[in-house]
């Protein structure tokens, strides 16, 4: 089984987290991609809270039309099971090309998040 994160990946999204804090303008690219395989659900995780390692942050598009920005509990992802009883899952290809708020935009037109 793939690790959700890996610790390259949460090294960079508790950097996120922490310029986040520092700058409140900071629009940081997302640093993985998480999918349900047999679910339709999909999430772009930009940051880790510093302060909690359990919160992370990113756009959310649970498959009903109406992707947002959110916090989101990395240890609820790694239990949660799609109808298949299938874990989620992170994209290894995925590799950013824009700013979260920028996917946010995109995906709110679209109504699912376009990556």
């Amino acid at each position: 089984m793939t690790k959700l994160i890996t610790d390259e990946q949460r090294a960079q999204l508790l950097t996120n987290g922490r310029q986040s804090i520092e700058n409140p303008d900071f629009d940081p690219y997302p640093v993985v991609k998480l999918f349900t395989p047999d679910a339709g659900a999909t999430w772009l995780i930009s940051s880790i809270d510093p302060h909690d390692d359990d919160h992370a942050f990113g756009l959310a598009d649970l498959n009903l039309g109406f992707p947002e920005l959110g916090w989101v509990s990395l240890a609820e992802l790694s239990a949660l099971r799609g109808s298949l009883r299938l874990p989620v899952e992170r994209d290894l290809y995925f590799k950013a090309d824009k700013s979260i708020s920028t996917y946010a935009r995109e995906a709110r037109m679209a109504g699912r998040i376009v990556a």
